[in-house]
């Protein structure tokens, strides 16, 4: 038997920082991704970096939370095929 998933408050109060967790929490008229390193928390909040800039989620918004692997490498820029 497998052990219960904790909720993702508690993952994210676990979770050490420079995780990289996607968090998916409730915003006016819906929900978004923060997608990015876990790199602060507190009792009440947590602030993912993401590629644009940090995210501060409320923790009480928050619906679903994990980690997640790497970005994969960033491709070089699109040259010309050489003849």
């Amino acid at each position: 038997m497998s052990s219960p998933i904790p909720p993702p408050q508690q993952f994210l109060s676990d979770a050490p920082l420079g995780t990289r967790v996607v968090v998916r929490h409730r915003i006016d008229g819906g929900l978004t991704d923060a997608l990015g390193e876990l790199v602060a928390r507190t009792g009440s909040e947590c602030t993912v970096r993401t590629r644009r800039a940090d995210v501060v989620v409320p923790l009480a918004l928050v619906v679903a939370a994990k980690e997640v692997p790497p970005p994969p490498p960033r491709r070089g820029p699109r040259g010309h095929a050489l003849p």
